[in-house]
């Protein structure tokens, strides 16, 4: 139930809270989940059969129309965040506004390879998140996580 109420909470505007530490932490953990729930997705599922969205192909293709030589097995601030990035990653963005929750803060695992930690996570917006994994999947850089590693068991004593 507090699950619920933190959802809810979460998706009131963000000028209703100014810098209130515990809608940090919430957001925190909620990013934190998504990113363990896609991982365990990725080693659950071979990454090409992976659809996130019914727009994977139009994400996929804007995508590489406007980032065609981006190189998305290791990723980094600098790469995604510098000030011409920002900008073309704004543009792209803005193409898909209508998308829900395209622009809520999402962690991306840096290197594809690797397992979601603290030291492999880079914080992005969704439509970033989702125009990466698309490729990383479709492109096959998804296969190596899917081959090495396994679901991670969910705790029994959650609810």
């Amino acid at each position: 139930m507090e699950m619920l109420e933190a959802a809810s909470l979460l998706s009131r505007p963000a000028e209703e809270f100014g810098n209130d530490s515990l809608v940090e932490e919430m957001w925190a953990v909620k990013a934190m989940e998504h990113a363990e729930v896609h991982f365990n997705l990725l080693v659950s599922v071979h990454p090409s059969c992976i659809r996130l969205t019914p727009f994977d192909d139009q994400i996929y293709q804007t995508f590489r129309q406007d980032f065609p030589d981006l190189k998305i097995d290791v990723l980094t601030d600098d790469i995604l965040k510098s000030t011409d990035a920002k900008n073309r990653w704004r543009q792209f963005s803005q193409k898909f506004s209508k998308l829900e929750d395209y622009s809520y803060g999402t962690l991306l695992r840096a290197d594809a390879k690797d397992r979601f930690c603290p030291e492999n996570a880079l914080l992005v917006v969704r439509i970033q998140f989702l125009a990466i994994e698309i490729a990383r999947n479709r492109e096959g850089l998804n296969d190596v996580a899917h081959n090495t590693f396994k679901p991670s068991p969910r705790d029994s004593n959650e609810s």
